[in-house]
């Protein structure tokens, strides 16, 4: 069977390779379940992984599948499995256990081990394919009502995890109430947290560069968030017209950004960066001022990567109730369609281009 894969550290590599097709029960104890690949997303990572910023094959591969946000119907089964049978709709999760304590007990993004394992992203091959097989404990039933948003679910679960671990540690404060929030960038994981703050209730101001009208503002804007160009109004400025955030989600893959959006930030404040830049930038700040505020502001930076199983079954929450809340809005962040796994060099092109999709993806079968 077909699939695209890179030669990680060989920058441009991306081809066809051919693999065999998988069997259910290549996976021990009757837990594997087979699942025929529909669609696959396409983001930053793997233009990122493309470029040789990082990744790293399969112990015994020279190159690495990629793609990690799947959405497939599942053909076989083990016999130990229940939670799903041929015909359901399904997802994945992205990142496998390692040895440490966290990745033993289902949490494997808070792994304290320093090698992790990635599918379609670090020494596991992903899911540009036909099919796959994985353990039933990281495949995700999706309701067959939200197949029209399918690739959404893997970067939805990073945005959920985001804001719910922004809240999680704030119960070191006994009462957090956040009122205002800042989402910088309006890409995928940008307007997904957006729609997870505003199903929680908070004033979101959704930054980016680009001017409206655009696309990026009016799905903001439709998720009821102010859009903010930066080019029209500057960050400090936003900050005394409205007041500093309470709550702030970084993913611009900027660290220029990362870093200067700390000034934003208020008193007993939040800011999760969600992004990672994969070069070698280094930008200049006010380290001082940084520290007094932060020391006597009690602010916090929380780094939040990937996600696991619960967050995926959050994630898929917060899409069945933003359909609700803004129905037809989410679907509009799906903009670029490509037939075919063939089709990988249009893929790239899209991934690649000055002004990069929204969002791309691979209709791989019909189903």
């Amino acid at each position: 069977m077909k699939a695209v894969a890179v030669t990680p550290g060989k920058p441009n590599s991306i081809h066809l390779v051919d693999l065999s097709k998988p069997d259910v029960d290549s996976v021990p104890y009757g837990r594997g379940v087979l699942v025929r690949v529909l669609k696959i997303g396409m983001d930053a990572t793997d233009r990122e992984i493309n470029e040789a910023k990082y990744g790293a094959a399969p112990p015994g591969y020279d190159f690495l599948v990629l793609g990690h946000e799947s959405f497939g119907i599942v053909e076989a089964v083990g016999d130990q499995v229940a939670h799903v049978k041929p015909g359901d709709y399904v997802t994945a999760t992205v990142r496998r256990p390692g040895g440490s304590i966290y990745d033993q007990i289902g949490t494997s993004d808070m792994t304290s081990e320093e090698v992790y394992y990635e599918r379609g992203i670090n020494l596991l091959h992903g899911f540009l394919t036909e099919h796959y097989v994985d353990d039933v404990e990281f495949i995700v039933k999706m309701p067959r009502g939200l197949k029209h948003l399918h690739v959404l679910v893997e970067p939805m679960s990073c945005a959920t995890k985001a804001v719910q671990q922004a809240f999680e540690v704030q119960r070191r404060l006994r009462v957090w109430r956040p009122k205002i929030a800042y989402v910088m960038g309006a890409g995928q994981i940008g307007l997904l947290s957006t729609l997870a703050l505003r199903l929680r209730g908070l004033e979101v101001y959704t930054l980016a560069r680009s001017e409206p009208p655009s696309l990026k503002a009016e799905i903001a804007e439709a998720l009821g968030a102010h859009y903010i160009s930066t080019q029209q109004t500057p960050l400090n400025e936003l900050a005394k017209k409205v007041g500093k955030a309470d709550l702030i989600v970084d993913a611009t893959g900027s660290s220029a950004i990362a870093f200067g959006c700390m000034q934003l930030l208020g008193h007993n404040g939040v800011l999760v960066w969600t992004s990672v830049t994969g070069g070698r930038q280094h930008v200049e700040v006010p380290s001082d001022k940084v520290n007094l505020d932060w020391v006597l502001g009690n602010k916090l930076l929380l780094g939040s990567v990937n996600a696991n199983r619960e967050h995926f079954e959050m994630g898929i929450k917060d899409l069945a109730l933003g359909e609700v809340m803004y129905p037809g809005v989410i679907q509009r962040i799906l903009t670029t369609p490509i037939r075919g796994l063939d089709s990988y060099p249009q893929m790239m092109q899209a991934l690649m281009a000055e002004q990069p999709a929204l969002k791309v993806f691979i209709e791989v079968a019909e189903g």
